[in-house]
């Protein structure tokens, strides 16, 4: 099999992984191949896992395969963080022993030696701030504040008395099972920080996963030049077309210059295409994180609204057959995700999100938390 086609069924496997991981949950891919590798990346590989060890060492070894999956999901602890320092020390230190010797350049400035390790150093330090810093905590002596800054919206959120703490949960709170506390306008808990995404936090959360994304696309490219700059000395066009007589187009040329630069230059090919998925991946959750910002939305809040939304469908849906109205089977799952217009069914469920204050007012209260305000602290006094 020719180069070029390893290489397309590497990125076509690679991409149905991604996008089957990723997306293999959502209406349109229900009872498709992509739903089912999705079922099997989170639970069935796990399953067959726990099945095989128990067949094979017998109740002991299965016993120490669910604790150490307790000790890894269901408490805090440091193994994806450092699993995190490793990637971001390894990739790094691949990359300088590899790939700086051809920097300086034909298109890339020596300059690169040096921003590159500002790049790292900022996004270590946005790993610090988010793993370390507080989440918004709330406790008995700064719950009577949070009740007052976030109102509640009778929808999604209705005042409770947190079980566990044994305090009034404020809106847009929850209590982490993992962390053991309630966090105010808790969005997530992250494995990868050893915290929670809360209040306080989330304007480095969000800040972390913009820089990564904008490191992995920066050394993707500077290899990308890297690799351009090597063809250019090396007059490997020149010598392919000239002395080979091959012909001076893109298919004459692609298989025989991706040889080449696999032949001699695997490891930064391997490493740019790591970096450019990592990326893809990456420049995802940075859209996602920064739509829930402009919203004001957390992701724990998305959740909410969709089990909410369910749920009247499902009572409009039980009222209807009730009532003997004729019920027109469902609409494709394509039309439905591609369509802007909504059913008549739909229009009577308003997603009512209070916390939107318009786009700047919410970026405002993400990258200025509303407990680290004046305001806030009158509210005590009060």
């Amino acid at each position: 099999m020719d180069v070029p086609w390893l290489l397309v069924a590497h990125g076509s496997v690679t991409a149905l992984v991604v996008v089957s991981f990723l997306c293999g949950q959502w209406p349109i891919f229900e009872g498709t191949f992509v739903q089912r590798i999705n079922h099997f990346l989170t639970f069935g590989a796990y399953h067959h896992l726990l099945r095989l060890v128990h067949a094979a060492c017998g109740n002991g070894a299965r016993d120490l395969v669910l604790g150490v999956e307790s000790y890894c999901c269901d408490r805090p602890n440091p193994i994806l963080q450092i699993f995190y320092v490793a990637i971001i020390g390894v990739t790094y230190f691949i990359i300088v022993q590899t790939s700086f010797q051809y920097i300086p350049g034909y298109y890339v400035s020596g300059l690169h030696r040096y921003l590159s390790i500002v790049a790292v150093a900022i996004g270590a330090l946005l790993f610090v701030l988010t793993s370390f810093s507080d989440p918004g905590t709330v406790t008995a002596e700064n719950v009577s504040q949070y009740l007052s800054a976030y109102p509640y919206d009778g929808i999604i959120f209705e005042e409770k008395e947190c079980s566990t703490c044994k305090i009034t949960r404020p809106a847009r709170a929850k209590h982490c099972r993992i962390c053991d506390k309630c966090v105010a306008r808790f969005d997530h808990h992250c494995g990868w920080m050893n915290n929670c995404i809360g209040e306080k936090n989330t304007r480095y959360f969000v800040a972390f996963l913009v820089w990564h994304f904008l490191i992995c696309l920066y050394g993707a490219v500077i290899l990308g030049f890297i690799l351009a700059g090597e063809l250019k000395e090396r007059k490997v066009v020149y010598i392919l077309t000239v002395y080979y007589g091959i012909d001076n187009s893109f298919s004459g040329l692609f298989p025989h210059v991706a040889q080449w630069l696999l032949a001699v230059h695997n490891t930064q090919i391997l490493l740019a295409v790591f970096l450019a998925i990592i990326a893809l991946l990456l420049g995802g959750f940075c859209a996602y994180h920064t739509h829930l910002c402009l919203t004001n939305t957390t992701t724990n809040e998305t959740f909410k609204w969709q089990d909410y939304i369910m749920w009247r469908k499902k009572v409009n849906e039980e009222k209807a057959a009730a009532n003997g109205e004729v019920r027109k089977s469902p609409p494709s799952k394509w039309k439905v995700f591609f369509s802007r217009s909504h059913t008549e069914a739909d229009e009577t469920i308003v997603k009512n999100n209070i916390y939107d204050r318009g786009m700047i007012r919410n970026m405002c209260e993400v990258f200025v938390p509303l407990s680290e305000r004046q305001s806030f602290s009158r509210k005590k006094s009060d």
